[in-house]
């Protein structure tokens, strides 16, 4: 990735300061993301959607409800 100036520097350490602590799994959390809800129950069939995360540099998975 190429950083423009200091603005640009800024945005992209703060969308991966939002993904590190709220989305990305924890180690002392159990391979858990912080924000897991423990009561929700994830279903095994149905679609996997994809995102992409700091323009691409890391993509993300999840199953649709």
């Amino acid at each position: 990735m190429l950083i423009y100036n200091k603005w640009h520097l800024r945005s992209v350490l703060t969308e991966y300061a939002d993904y590190y602590s709220g989305h990305r799994p924890q180690q002392s959390r159990r391979q858990r993301p912080p924000d897991h809800d423990e009561r929700t129950v994830m279903p095994l069939e149905g679609r996997i959607e994809h995102q992409k995360v700091l323009g691409g540099l890391i993509n993300e998975y999840s199953r649709t409800a």
